[in-house]
């Protein structure tokens, strides 16, 4: 005989039918009574979970899911009156560019850069020639050498006369009597460091003295071109030669003066005054028969007489913008050898 808990113990583990629509009214008469979780738990819930639609979200969810829609291709918004139709799916730059104004806008504004590059090019070339500047620059290795050369020892030299084609010299590179402004500038800029050595040596050297020394110099050069200027115009010369040209033969006595202050900090003043009378001669005979060419020429092609007041004139002139160099170079130098 079985007591009444092997009876709940076998009904507890045979599996109950499932009933169609459970009651939590009607119970089984063979089964123990059920608990209140578990009438509960096994009621079904009445309320309906409605089937997700395209147009409806979910009331928890905070943003719309988009990632469907993009998934499927469909990258267009929808415009701002709610109408439904979907906005162009163009970027911002791209719409822009399509606008047939904004297209005018910027021919307009690229024909007004050309116009303004056309003017700006126009004045520069006015005050300061820089397809001229070109041409004193188009030097190689083997001119600079020779130039140097030539410096330093005119007196060996004998053709000085400039070589022309189509009417126009040729480069300074094919022609060593060309004038040139990369020896001035490059022999202006070692001048102005040799200066500042040689202040060094000397504890004098200060930022404010090296300066002075390199606007001085700066303003001997410009002053004796304007003078030359001057003194070409009063004289009435036709000459070929420009102001670039005579920035180039003015440039060239820095050569000279590096070699002099070189050799006063090697030698002392000895060295000095030899080296530097050297130079000093040797640029004058550079000067001489080289703005000869230049002045006294144009002269003789003119018809004036040899020995015309007007010839004397030019050769006074010659040499005495000949004579200027060695001053200057002294001048500018003897300061910094002690």
């Amino acid at each position: 005989m079985h007591d009444g808990t092997d009876f709940v113990a076998s009904s507890a583990l045979r599996p109950l039918p499932a009933p169609s629509r459970p009651s939590p009214c009607v119970t089984d008469l063979r089964s123990p009574p059920l608990t209140q979780r578990q009438l509960i738990s096994a009621t079904p819930s009445k309320r309906r979970v409605p089937a997700s639609q395209p147009g409806m979200a979910d009331p928890h969810q905070l943003f719309d899911d988009t990632s469907s829609a993009q998934s499927r291709g469909y990258g267009a918004q929808r415009t701002p009156s709610g109408l439904g139709y979907p906005a162009a799916s163009t970027t911002p730059p791209a719409a822009f560019l399509a606008d047939p104004m904004s297209n005018m806008a910027m021919a307009y504004g690229s024909s007004l850069a050309a116009q303004g590059k056309e003017l700006v090019d126009k004045n520069i070339d006015r005050f300061i020639p820089v397809t001229k500047l070109k041409y004193y620059f188009a030097v190689d290795t083997m001119y600079v050498g020779r130039k140097l050369g030539l410096l330093f020892f005119p007196y060996l030299h004998q053709d000085w006369e400039v070589q022309y084609q189509q009417d126009t010299p040729v480069a300074p590179r094919f022609d060593i009597n060309a004038p040139d402004l990369y020896i001035p500038a490059m022999a202006f800029i070692t001048y102005i460091l040799v200066a500042g050595l040689a202040l060094g040596t000397q504890d004098r050297f200060s930022p404010d003295l090296l300066g002075l020394q390199a606007s001085s110099a700066l303003a001997w050069l410009t002053l004796e071109v304007l003078a030359i200027l001057l003194s070409l115009y009063l004289v009435t010369v036709n000459t070929d030669l420009t102001t670039i040209d005579l920035v180039a033969f003015s440039g060239y006595k820095y050569v000279g003066m590096i070699g002099g202050v070189l050799t006063g900090l090697l030698f002392g003043k000895i060295g000095y005054y030899l080296v530097l009378g050297w130079c000093c001669v040797s640029i004058f005979v550079f000067m001489i028969r080289t703005l000869r060419l230049k002045i006294l020429a144009d002269a003789a092609a003119e018809g004036v007489p040899v020995r015309g007041a007007r010839n004397q004139l030019r050769m006074y002139l010659t040499m005495a913008v000949a004579a200027a160099q060695p001053l200057l170079m002294y001048w500018l130098t003897f300061h910094l050898v002690r």
